[in-house]
C-alpha cells in the first residue's frame, strides 16, 4: 500500500487499544484514531472531495489534527497544512495557488480560513474542538484506503525564500513514508512504549515527519501542546513519562531558563532531538546536564520531507554538526565555480535521494532552478570535516527563523509598501537570545509624511501571523544601495542592539 495513511491502518490492526494521541485529559487509541479518520473521508467525500483534490487544513496541535490529516489521506486528497496563525490574505493566497476546493479549520481560527474560502469559492469546515462529534457521527466510515501511486503527492507544504510569493513543495507518498521509516529505523529508534513530545508545529515538515508520522508508524504515542509553553511542556514530560523531546532550539533555550518545578520527573526521558536551525553549543551542553538526556541534532528542509542529514546515535557525535547524511540521501557541497568542496571547504548544500520533493506546484521555472543536474540545491552553506560532519556555516539566503517559523522578508515588505507614508523598506533578521533572529524593519519615508514605529508596527500586524510583523522598525534618510539601485541589506546597520524579551 503506497497512501500514507497505511501507517495509521497497520498500527491499529497491530495494536488497536494503544493510545496513538493525547491532548491533556483527552487520548485516542489507534482504534479510535483509525475509525475516526475513516468517518472524515467519508465526511470529505460527501463534501465532493475526490482523489488528487487538494484540502487545506488551518489547525493547531489538537486531536483533530491526525484525524483530519491521515482522513484528507485515506480518500485520496492531498493535505495543504497551514499555520492556524495566518490571516485571511495568507490563507486565500494558498487556496488559490493550491486550487483547495475544501478548507478544514479549528473553531478558534475558522473565521479567518472563512473569509479566505469566500473570497476562493472553497468550502469551509469548521471542525470540532474535540474528536468526540467524528467519532459518533452517524456517517459510516469509510471502508479501506484510495490506492495511491508512491510518486502521487500526499502533502503540499508551502515554503519560499527571499524572492517571491510562497511555492509549494510537492512532497509524495513515497517521500514521506519512506523519510518516516528512516527516522524510526536509524535515527530516533521508538517503539509501542514511547511516547513522543508532540510540541512542534504538525503544519510543519519537521512535526508532520518525526513526531506525528514516526509515532504512528511505531504504534507509540503522541503527546500534543497546542501552542509551545516552557511550563506547560516541562508538565507534559513530567506527566505523560516522555521518552523522545523533539524541539527547534528556542524551545531548548526556554526550558533551560524555566526552571524545574520540585517534583518533576524525567526519568523516562531518553533521547532529545533538534532541528530546523543550529542549536548554540552552550545550549546543547546546558539541556543535556539539566535533563540528564543526550541531545542529537539533524537538518533537513521542507523539500526534503525533511529529514536530510543527522547525527546518528550509534557514531560520535559531534556537538555543532548536523551530521552525516542520512540512509537513501546523498549530500554534497557545490562551490561557486560548481565543483564539489573539499573537507573543510564551504559550499552550498545539494541533495538527492529518496526525501527530495517531485518539484513545486504549478511552478515548473521554480522547480528547474532549484535542481541541476538532479540535485536539489538548498541555499544553505556549510563545511564537512574529514569525517564527512556537516556543519552549516550561513544561510544564501535572506530567510528569517524566528522562534522556528520562517518569515519572508518579502513579504512583510510588501505590506510595509502598502502604507501611504513609506517610500522604502528593507526587512532583516537580526540576533535575539531567545527566538534566534527578530524580525526588524528600516524604513525611509516619503516627502511631507509622517509615521511612528508603533503606528507601522501595528499596521503590519493586523495583515500578518503574529510571529511575522516587525518588532523592531527605525527609520532612515536613506537605504544603502548598489550601482543597480538594489537595497544592499548586509550594509544595513541598525541604531540599536534589539531587545531580548
Amino acid at each position: 500500500m503506497n497512501n500514507l495513511a497505511s501507517l495509521l491502518t497497520e498500527s491499529a490492526s497491530a495494536g488497536g487499544g494503544r493510545i496513538a494521541v493525547r491532548q491533556d485529559e483527552t487520548a485516542l487509541t489507534y482504534g479510535q484514531l483509525d475509525d475516526a479518520s475513516a468517518r472524515f473521508a467519508t465526511l470529505l467525500q460527501s463534501e465532493g472531495v475526490r482523489p488528487g483534490d487538494r484540502v487545506a487544513l488551518v489547525m493547531p496541535n489538537v486531536t483533530c489534527f491526525p484525524i483530519a490529516y491521515y482522513g484528507i489521506l485515506r480518500a485520496g486528497a492531498v493535505v495543504v497544512p497551514m499555520n492556524p496563525l495566518l490571516k485571511a490574505r495568507e490563507i486565500e493566497f494558498t487556496l488559490r495557488d493550491s486550487g483547495a476546493r475544501v478548507v478544514v479549520a479549528s473553531p478558534l481560527f475558522a473565521d479567518e480560513a472563512a473569509v479566505a474560502a469566500a473570497a476562493t469559492g472553497a468550502r469551509c469546515l469548521a471542525t470540532e474542538a474535540t474528536a468526540s462529534d467524528i467519532l459518533t457521527r452517524a456517517a459510516a466510515p469509510m471502508s479501506g484506503i484510495v490506492e495511491r501511486a508512491a510518486d502521487d503527492t500526499a502533502v503540499i507544504l508551502y515554503t519560499s525564500g527571499t524572492t517571491g510569493t510562497p511555492k509549494g513543495a510537492e512532497l509524495t507518498h513515497r517521500n514521506l513514508m519512506t523519510n518516516a521509516a528512516t527516522t524510526l529505523g536509524t535515527l530516533i529508534r521508538v517503539g509501542p512504549d514511547d511516547v513522543l513530545f508532540g510540541g512542534l508545529p504538525l503544519f510543519h515538515a519537521f512535526g508532520q515527519t518525526c513526531a506525528l508520522n514516526t509515532a504512528v508508524a511505531a504504534g507509540a504515542t503522541l503527546t500534543l501542546l497546542p501552542r509551545f509553553d516552557p511550563a506547560k511542556a516541562l508538565e507534559i514530560l513530567h506527566r505523560d513519562g516522555v521518552t523522545v523531546f523533539l524541539g527547534v532550539p528556542t524551545m531548548y533555550t526556554a526550558l533551560l531558563n524555566a526552571g524545574i518545578p520540585d517534583g518533576h520527573d524525567f526519568s523516562r526521558l531518553h533521547l532529545a532531538v533538534s532541528g530546523g536551525a543550529s542549536l548554540p553549543v552552550e545550549v546543547l551542553h546546558g539541556f543535556e546536564r539539566e535533563f540528564g538526556v543526550t541531545v542529537l541534532e539533524g537538518y533537513g528542509l521542507s523539500e526534503t520531507s525533511p529529514v536530510a542529514v543527522f547525527n546518528p546515535p550509534d557514531r560520535p557525535r559531534k556537538p555543532g554538526s548536523i551530521g552525516l547524511p542520512v540512509r537513501g540521501v546523498e549530500l554534497r557541497l557545490v562551490t561557486e565555480e560548481g565543483t564539489t568542496a573539499g573537507p573543510g571547504e564551504v559550499g552550498e548544500i545539494a541533495i538527492r535521494g529518496e526525501n527530495v520533493m517531485k518539484g513545486y506546484w504549478n511552478r515548473p521555472g521554480a522547480t528547474a532552478e532549484a535542481f541541476r543536474d538532479g540535485w536539489f540545491h538548498s541555499g544553505d552553506l556549510a563545511r564537512v570535516d574529514e569525517d564527512g560532519y556537516c556543519f552549516i556555516v550561513d544561510r544564501k539566503k535572506d530567510l528569517i527563523i524566528r522562534g522556528g517559523y520562517n518569515v519572508y522578508p518579502r513579504e512583510i515588505e510588501e505590506v510595509l509598501y502598502g502604507h501611504p507614508a513609506v517610500a522604502e523598506a528593507a526587512v532583516i533578521g537580526v540576533p535575539h537570545r531567545t527566538h534566534g533572529e527578530e524580525v526588524a524593519a528600516v524604513v525611509t519615508l516619503r516627502g511631507g509624511e509622517r509615521a511612528t514605529a508603533d503606528q507601522l508596527r501595528d499596521y503590519v500586524r493586523q495583515r500578518v501571523a503574529a510571529y511575522k510583523y516587525p518588532r523592531i522598525i527605525t527609520f532612515t534618510d536613506r537605504l544603502p544601495k548598489g550601482a543597480t539601485g538594489k537595497i544592499l541589506k548586509r550594509e544595513i546597520v541598525l541604531g540599536h542592539r534589539p531587545i531580548d524579551g
